[in-house]
């Protein structure tokens, strides 16, 4: 592959996630498909020593680790994962699908080194691993989640979160926060401000002129103020705020039918109140498990948060520690994500030369 087509493929920066987790296994099964490196550039940031053994459990022995202190040194060829070895977890003592102050400790450590080589420009886009949010805490790094540590590293204060899978698009307007928050939550201007940042996403996508439907909180929207009036209040107004700026808004729509229409291609994008008001319907269509069998078919859907200055996508899915050693696990989400990264970090070149 000479220079030139190797510039036109982006550096994807992968975080490793909760060494205990599956994030090892499903990142060594993904970077052993030759598509991947003729899509992009993939920089592994974890351990070489847990990335081994994932090369181990899920038979993949026959590629190479290759470690590098930046990216600059990779090689970027099919065969030969190239690792940023941050020597934070001890595969001698670490317990597979435990939580542990050592993993939570490690996965951090990932997630800010990746932010910064991001920041520095020397990465196009990042993807995630899952981290275990109890395990990052007992280590002393206070966060809910992957979205808030990105927003505090990289200084964004607006920001959502969207989860994808083929067609249906969801963003929210609250995420890790109790219901009782998330209803107070609702507000206009919030939702204006989510609204917004799903269709200038959705134009990155190549999506020219986004329709975002907005869901209603309450059971039929609120049947006009009988069972709630966050609808006449908040969420109607905003609506109506995003046609004024030229969005092509519609709601509030009833949440039991919203995901159905966007899903049959009557919205590009829906904008969710709550955390699972969006999760489930998106893990419905993406989490798919074989009764007969009983093992999971699909683990599909990406995780990516909007209105950062850098490209962060993610697997829809945790640490699945239960899964964790087996080398079982399904790569189709992480995978999925470094396509979404891919095609992110080739619009933001585009649109910045």
């Amino acid at each position: 592959m000479n220079n030139t087509e190797s510039k036109n493929r982006p550096i994807i920066g992968i975080t490793m996630g909760d060494p205990a987790g599956v994030g090892p296994e499903i990142t060594a099964r993904a970077l052993s498909r030759k598509e991947i490196y003729e899509n992009c550039r993939p920089l592994v940031v974890g351990d070489a020593g847990i990335l081994s053994r994932a090369l181990t459990t899920t038979g993949q022995e026959s590629l190479e680790i290759h470690r590098v202190d930046s990216p600059s040194q990779a090689k970027f060829v099919h065969g030969v994962i190239d690792l940023l070895d941050m020597k934070m977890a001890d595969p001698e003592k670490l317990e597979i699908g435990k939580v542990s102050a050592m993993a939570g400790n490690a996965a951090f450590s990932y997630v800010k080194k990746v932010i910064e080589l991001a920041m520095e420009g020397s990465v196009d886009a990042t993807v995630t691993n899952p981290l275990n949010k109890e395990a990052i805490n007992l280590a002393g790094h206070h966060y809910s989640g992957h979205t808030e540590i990105y927003a505090e590293f990289t200084g964004t204060r607006k920001y959502t979160m969207m989860l994808a899978h083929h067609n249906l698009r969801v963003v929210h307007v609250s995420t890790h926060v109790s219901l009782r928050e998330a209803c107070d939550r609702v507000k206009k201007d919030r939702i204006l401000e989510v609204t917004e940042i799903a269709d200038r996403a959705c134009r990155e996508m190549g999506i020219s002129n986004p329709r975002i439907g907005i869901a209603g909180l309450n059971p039929h929207c609120g049947e006009g103020g009988l069972f709630g009036r966050e609808e006449i209040e908040e969420i109607a107004p905003a609506v109506e705020a995003a046609r004024e700026k030229g969005i092509l808004a519609e709601g509030p729509i009833p949440p039991d039918t919203i995901f159905s229409r966007a899903r049959g291609g009557w919205y590009d994008c829906v904008v969710a109140m709550y955390h699972d008001q969006g999760h489930i319907p998106l893990k419905v269509v993406g989490f798919v498990y074989d009764q007969t069998s009983q093992k999971w078919k699909a683990v599909e859907g990406v995780n990516i948060t909007l209105g950062l200055p850098i490209i962060r996508t993610s697997v829809d899915h945790g640490t699945a520690f239960d899964q964790a050693g087996t080398g079982q696990a399904s790569e189709a989400s992480l995978v999925n994500a470094i396509d979404y990264a891919v095609s992110f970090a080739k619009s933001r070149a585009v649109n910045h030369t």
